[in-house]
């Protein structure tokens, strides 16, 4: 006669209604990210918790607290196996998805933008793309600088070339990533010399005339500054946020002033800024701040923005992005790697917080 549990469902739902998901402030219950609850006969209880991203920082937070709540609440429960997996969330209920508008398939689209040239903003772009895509989401990004694209480059392809599929150009794909450049469609030594209107009209067919098929996240790599690129994007996708890039020193941090003061005139949540180039560490250890001392970090917090993290100069990066191979994965272990780990989950983070926030404190 096989012997029955003596634990329930109903126990286990109830004590993990009391761990509450860190960030979107709810139980994990009432979010529903508890699936597939099961009890064997001997009261091992197993049981799924579904992340909003696979690049939660938090992940071995949530899934130590749902076995203490297990634990302490259900004393009965023998072995406690709690699998975390993720679904990432999209920001469709913000801007009234429907099946007409541009990248239905596309859960997230992030631009990437900074007030000025030279602080590193491709580079952040191309390794926060790797980054996300090493966590196992499904990632795109998108060189929407026509006038000097690094995308090629950067991931080593700047003599590939994208194939038809109908009417539709299929984005090429390295590292995990899908990738879309002017620089695969035109040659590397030929100046575009194009004005605004044919801009703009580019920057569309990469957005309405490629095939990306379904991603978590689609990575607008903006070229500098606040023109007609920038405002047609903002203006023709529903951007799920912006991430601002900066270097410590008063010039840049001059620049991010407008970059933010544009995004917020279009509605665009500002998903934070990054501090690029914040410090050298010498060979003792200690920070040599070239640059300035935490200037992004102290702007960002004047302005009301989340600080998603300072990443320091390493000659490396620069290395990796000649020769084609992105920092994070020619050097997973370094400090700088796993600063832009880092914020990479940030990133992610904020995501997840915009898209569960109310519509209207996004206005």
């Amino acid at each position: 006669m096989n012997r029955m549990s003596t634990v329930t469902e109903a126990q286990i739902i109830e004590a993990l209604s009391s761990v509450q998901e860190p960030d979107l402030k709810k139980d994990l219950v009432t979010l529903a990210m508890v699936e597939d609850i099961n009890i064997d006969s001997d009261n091992n209880v197993s049981f799924t918790v579904v992340l909003t991203t696979p690049a939660c920082p938090m992940k071995e937070q949530i899934k130590q607290s749902c076995i203490e709540a297990v634990k302490s609440q259900v004393p009965e429960a023998a072995a406690i196996e709690v699998n975390m997996t993720s679904k990432v969330t999209s920001s469709c209920g913000h801007h009234h998805c429907n099946h007409e508008r541009p990248l239905k398939e596309v859960k997230n689209i992030i631009a990437v933008a900074s007030g000025k040239g030279g602080v590193g903003k491709s580079t952040f772009s191309v390794n926060l793309a790797v980054s996300l895509a090493k966590t196992g989401a499904k990632v795109g990004l998108i060189d929407a600088d026509l006038y000097g694209p690094s995308i090629p480059t950067m991931f080593g392809m700047q003599n590939a070339k994208p194939e038809m599929s109908g009417k539709n150009i299929v984005p090429l794909e390295k590292y995990g990533v899908k990738l879309m450049s002017i620089g695969f469609l035109v040659e590397s030594d030929t100046a575009l010399i194009w004005r605004g209107p044919m801009a703009s009209s580019a920057i569309k067919q990469f957005i309405t005339e490629v095939d990306w098929k379904d991603l978590d996240y689609l990575i607008f790599d903006f070229p500098p500054g606040t023109g007609d690129i920038q405002i047609t994007i903002a203006q023709t996708i529903p951007l799920s946020g912006a991430v601002i890039v900066t270097t410590p020193q008063d010039i840049a941090l001059a620049d991010v002033s407008k970059a933010v003061s544009m995004f917020r005139k279009v509605k665009v949540p500002i998903l934070g800024l990054v501090e690029n180039m914040s410090y050298y560490e010498l060979p003792d250890g200690t920070k040599d701040y070239i640059f300035g001392h935490h200037g992004g970090e102290i702007f960002a917090k004047t302005h009301g923005l989340p600080f998603l993290g300072a990443i320091p100069i390493d000659r490396a990066v620069r290395e990796g992005g000649d020769n084609g191979t992105p920092y994070v994965l020619g050097h997973p272990d370094s400090a700088t790697s796993q600063a832009i780990d880092r914020a990479s989950g940030e990133v992610a983070r904020m995501v997840s917080i915009t898209n569960a926030a109310p519509a209207e404190e996004l206005s």
